[in-house]
């Protein structure tokens, strides 16, 4: 989870870093599992080792520090990271009662949303179906198939994919968890988008494997087509990307009618009033919307309950 320790890194640094540049010391720094990322400022590259030095220093099971120089980049959401201590950024995480083996080089994988997460999770009832875009290694998937629900889960990254399926098996969900890689915008594209069955009420056709050819990453448990179900699903959960909200409209066909989205979005303030009469224009009606995040200056992470009318 995201870390604070009780003496700030600003005022541990104190007598190391020169006073006039102290004040550029990093107030947050994030852990995930016995790695701590920092992002040091250019200007502070000279004192980089010795603020990684603290940082080892200031909680007992650290065994790597990485310093974020990029924000996430490509298809693939992965941010570059300079190993300033230690020898392997492959780590076990653990958040609500949940394992997640990963490696923070090759995925992304937000600790400060831990509360968003178990929040979503205490919605969730046992034998909902759910569908999941930009799945990861599995933060929204273990807990949505830990309450019981059948998860379809959707990652393009390979890496993301790999280590979602071993997340799977560690926390014993193999039977609840389909994974599927593929990239969001070809997901809808894939040859045989409807095939036979009933009707969902939204236009997409249920019942029947629709996309039999989609590459599911390899293990056992896995299905052989995504299915949608005989209504359409009931509940779809978007920790979307920044810039990629068209895929709300995609998403939403395959969600039945009074059905739950959980989508998450990057906007100023401003804009939020907006967004809500879009969706309502999409058959959308905004349950709850709530601030998750800052970003950047002037822009936030908004997470909307929709339900689909």
């Amino acid at each position: 989870m995201s870390f604070r320790n009780r003496v700030s890194l600003q005022d541990a640094m104190k007598g190391i870093i020169e006073e006039p540049l102290l004040h550029m010391v990093p107030k947050r720094f994030d852990y995930i599992g016995n790695v701590a990322i920092i992002s040091v400022p250019v200007e502070l590259e000279a004192y980089k080792e010795a603020i990684a030095s603290k940082l080892f220093s200031m909680r007992g099971n650290t065994r790597a520090v990485l310093n974020k120089v990029s924000k996430l980049e490509g298809e693939h959401r992965v941010a570059d990271f300079e190993l300033l201590l230690g020898e392997s950024t492959e780590t076990i995480h653990r958040e609500n009662g949940y394992t997640y083996k990963l490696d923070v080089k090759k995925v992304f994988f937000n600790p400060r949303l831990h509360a968003e997460r178990k929040r979503i999770a205490s919605k969730i009832t046992p034998e909902e179906q759910i569908i999941i875009p930009f799945a990861g290694v599995g933060p929204f998937v273990l807990p949505a198939a830990g309450k019981g629900a059948t998860v379809y889960a959707i990652e393009i990254n390979p890496s993301a994919c790999i280590f979602l399926k071993e997340n799977i098996r560690i926390n014993r969900l193999e039977k609840l968890v389909t994974v599927i890689q593929k990239d969001l915008g070809t997901f809808f594209q894939t040859s045989g988008y409807v095939k036979t069955g009933g009707e969902s009420g939204n236009g997409v056709k249920t019942g029947d494997p629709i996309f039999p050819g989609l590459p599911v990453c390899p293990g056992e448990g896995d299905t052989e087509g995504f299915q949608v179900p005989e209504s359409g699903f009931d509940r779809a959960i978007m920790p979307t990307p920044y810039g990629m909200d068209h895929f709300l409209g995609g998403i939403s066909k395959f969600v039945k009618k009074g059905g739950y989205i959980h989508f998450y979005t990057f906007k100023a303030g401003s804009q939020i009033p907006g967004l809500i009469e879009e969706y309502k224009k999409m058959g959308l009606e905004v349950e709850l919307y709530r601030h998750s995040g800052n970003v950047a200056p002037g822009i936030s992470r908004w997470v909307f309950d929709l339900i689909k009318k």
